[in-house]
């Protein structure tokens, strides 16, 4: 049995995802603990260009469109980036502010796995 490996919630993320309706939670909640586990959700969208090594879950419910951005690219942790409703009317693109915080929170993500993995050396 491999080692769950454990989550960090980057900025408001886990406070945004249990605010979503119970359906998307329970969803969303089964995929990450399966990215835990070392499993790779069916319906799981790598990101690409600056987001590179984001991977982000989409969720419909009752006409509303959810989505969970996490980062397994990180030895031995699992960063949730941001959870959010999507309210763009342009399609199945994701609105420039989602973007950008993903992008900021992605930095940090990586700015504090560099920074814990020193204190362990």
């Amino acid at each position: 049995m491999s080692v769950r490996k454990p989550i960090t919630w980057m900025g408001s993320s886990r406070r945004d995802l249990t605010a979503m309706p119970n359906a998307v939670k329970k969803d969303f909640g089964g995929a990450l603990h399966g990215v835990q586990e070392g499993r790779a959700p069916e319906d799981a969208k790598p990101l690409k260009g600056k987001l590179r090594g984001a991977v982000q879950l989409s969720e419909d419910h009752d006409g509303e469109t959810y989505r969970a951005v996490y980062t397994a690219e990180l030895e031995g942790v699992i960063y949730v980036l941001h959870c959010f409703q999507k309210k763009s009317k342009s399609g199945i693109a994701t609105p420039r502010t989602e973007i950008d915080t993903i992008d900021r929170r992605l930095k940090d993500a990586r700015a504090l796995h560099a920074q814990r993995k020193g204190k362990q050396q």
